[in-house]
């Protein structure tokens, strides 16, 4: 049952007349602020262009400041702009809110720093190499669950005309922005709600959905939202306030749940489906938590077909062959333990990461070039065993390191399997982005089992290792022919570390690389005269493993990532699509990383061919690239919102159609024949 108006009109009117006489008694020299405010400028902008300011305010703890829309009570913030004459600001952008429910009152909040970013258009006739200076009196309400207090600053800075680096911070602060919706939504107005529709993938993940509404008196904001699938549409039923008023259109945003982003979306009036299934809350549906376990089970025995993975696999499989593993069991599982454990940490660092706010997504260590330098060294270690170079005890063919071997070797597979998310792996792994922490650890369990699977067969089962063929003298060719594949591997790891780093930091990984080298060969020396070397082997190892991680990435430089190619992509940014939506073209978007196996290889078949670009001249289609290789938060966030917890994410966006999303494996003329469909 809705309010009574006479609570929130007596709290907006009391904040309202509180906030303006406070203002106008309030000294220069008050107590300090209990939120600080900074203005600050992304860097440079050449005349007539537009830069983006930003208002930085950080409260202290156990106090927030308040979105535009500040609900049931509060004020939001105000700005009063003096500016050089020609000078523009435009509207302010507001990232995803929080909720606070106090006493039946419902406030939109902010209990950590945030960043109001504002765009400032300067005049075309400004010359270059001036500064323009700024100035805003800006206005806030800061609370605690028990206080408020009115608080003002007036702020100034200078705008550079010209060119010169950018404040990297802004790029964070953009992706904490509600991600534009490309289509406009409908409402309908009934007697006891308002019910909106939203187009929204049916696989996007949606977890403690919350609609926070920019247009003011029509909804209850405290009363329970009701959500529903249907299809690819999001319906969303809110309560109406008691009094509420007729609008044109609704406007709001869309929070997908903690840590998850949101949407900012427009709605007009329209008809909104019925019926569907409801979501949100923190339930989870077991039926859903089943499929993700099954799709990471699937996906991560795909893995083992990996280039990377599958001569070490391999090469412990034939060791159970001839029969140098005394123990099958006990290695099976030793094996299982290790990979399993690499999944969990790997997935436990990720939920970690994301709850502190970070944008990161499956296979982020390969988006940090110390990681990727120490891959290549481990790369380069295991192409030097398989051609012979030194015995390492757990891929040896001849004599095996028991169970601890195993585990080791379970470790290393589960590590450098992790690049790519391939068939079954997309959809598991976006669920656990949203699951509860014990659920999602259980989906990185499910993909280590699926990933040890084979191996912990062949340990249990022995009419399966008597498949396998004889051991015999071919077993050491086929050792040194497993070299080559892994030799590929660190080839396209220093490829990577050009693309990520720069060339210094690709030149320094290889020279250490190449220090590794001699080091194994003079190990392996010793190993062939029956001299120990682990004493003097190990050190060393670990000291060109920590200059790779910790003194290489010193180097690298980030470059700006390369589009184009036979199609003509252009960089995805979300404007970017929304103005290619608006056109009327139909778009192809699709996010690759050069660590992603699949993805380099959907583009070679499918996406780089000649009937593809000739199809997409003829249909007018616009192409863009989200290219993920380095840490980029605002595609993180457009992944994730699209369901996707990696690359490669592949979206058809028809001339005026709903979205498509296309399967993480192309065949070659898949995308020739999209825009006959």
């Amino acid at each position: 049952m809705a309010r009574t108006p006479t609570l929130r009109t007596i709290a907006m009117f009391v904040t309202a007349l509180w906030l303006s006489l406070s203002l106008s008694v309030i000294p220069a020299s008050a107590a300090p602020n209990h939120m600080r405010a900074s203005l600050l400028a992304e860097g440079p902008v050449a005349p007539g262009e537009t830069v983006t300011l930003a208002l930085l305010m950080q409260p202290e703890a156990g106090w927030h400041g308040y979105w535009s829309n500040p609900g049931d009570a509060g004020y939001g913030l105000t700005l009063d702009w003096t500016l050089p004459a020609g000078t523009t600001a435009g509207p302010m952008q507001f990232p995803v809110p929080q909720t606070l429910l106090i006493q039946g009152l419902m406030n939109h909040i902010y209990e950590h720093d945030y960043a109001v970013l504002v765009p400032l258009k300067v005049p075309a006739d400004a010359r270059p190499g001036t500064l323009l200076p700024i100035k805003v009196k800006a206005q806030w309400l800061v609370c605690t669950n028990e206080i408020c207090v009115p608080e003002r600053a007036e702020l100034s800075g200078t705008i550079t005309l010209g060119t010169g680096t950018k404040d990297a911070r802004f790029e964070n602060w953009r992706a904490a922005l509600p991600a534009p919706l490309d289509r406009a939504g409908t409402f309908a107005l009934g007697p006891k709600s308002v019910r909106v529709a939203l187009p929204f993938p049916a696989s996007a993940p949606l977890d403690a959905p919350h609609l926070f509404l920019s247009t003011e008196r029509l909804a209850d904001y405290a009363a329970p939202q009701r959500f529903f699938r249907n299809g690819d549409v999001l319906v969303i039923e809110v309560p109406l306030d008691q009094g509420s008023a007729n609008p044109s259109k609704v406007e709001g945003v869309l929070s997908m749940g903690k840590d998850a982003g949101g949407i900012a979306f427009s709605a007009t009036p329209g008809t909104v489906p019925t019926g569907g299934d409801e979501v949100g809350g923190t339930a989870f549906s077991a039926y859903a938590l089943a499929l993700a376990l099954i799709g990471a089970f699937l996906g991560g025995l795909v893995l083992n077909i990996m280039p990377c993975v599958f001569p070490i696999l391999s090469l412990k499989a034939l060791a159970l062959a001839r029969g140098n593993s005394h123990n099958a069991k006990a290695e099976g599982l030793a094996y299982t333990g290790g990979v399993i454990l690499a999944c969990l940490a790997l997935g436990g660092v990720m939920l970690a990461l994301r709850a502190g706010g970070e944008q990161v997504g499956w296979a982020f260590q390969l988006q940090e070039p110390g990681v990727v330098a120490v891959l290549l060294l481990l790369a380069v270690a295991i192409t030097a065993n398989f051609a012979g170079l030194f015995e390492l005890p757990g891929l040896s063919i001849e004599r095996g390191a028991g169970s601890s071997g195993a585990f080791a070797t379970g470790l290393l597979a589960a590590f450098v399997a992790t690049p790519c998310t391939g068939p079954f792996m997309a959809a598991a792994m976006g669920a656990a982005l949203v699951l509860p922490w014990w659920a999602a650890l259980g989906v990185f369990a499910a993909l280590g089992l699926g990933l040890a699977l084979p191996f912990l067969l062949l340990g249990f089962i022995p009419a399966l290792r008597r498949l396998l063929p004889k051991p015999g003298a071919w077993m050491d060719r086929f050792r040194r022919i497993m070299a080559v594949p892994m030799a590929l591997t660190a080839i396209a790891l220093g490829w990577l570390a050009w693309r990520l780093g720069g060339e210094t930091f690709a030149a320094a990984a290889v020279a250490l690389s190449a220090a590794l080298m001699v080091v194994l060969a003079f190990a392996g020396k010793g190993q062939r005269q029956g001299r120990a070397v682990a004493r003097w082997v190990m050190p060393a190892t670990l000291a060109l493993a920590a200059l790779a991680f910790a003194g290489a990435p010193r180097l690298a430089t980030a470059s700006a990532a390369e589009t184009g190619g036979l199609l003509a992509a252009k960089p995805f940014t979300e404007t970017a699509l929304a103005q290619a939506r608006q056109s009327g073209k139909p778009v192809f978007a699709y996010f690759t990383a050069d660590w992603c196996l699949s993805c380099k290889v959907n583009e070679g078949t499918s996406i780089e061919r000649e009937s593809t670009r000739e199809a997409f001249e003829k249909a007018g289609v616009v192409v863009l690239v989200g290219d993920w290789t380095r840490r980029d938060p605002a595609i993180t966030k457009f992944l994730t919102t699209q369901g996707a917890a990696g690359v490669p994410l592949y979206l058809w966006y028809p001339a005026g159609g709903e979205v498509r999303q296309l399967p993480q494996v192309l065949t070659p003329d898949m995308l020739a024949g999209l825009p006959k469909q």
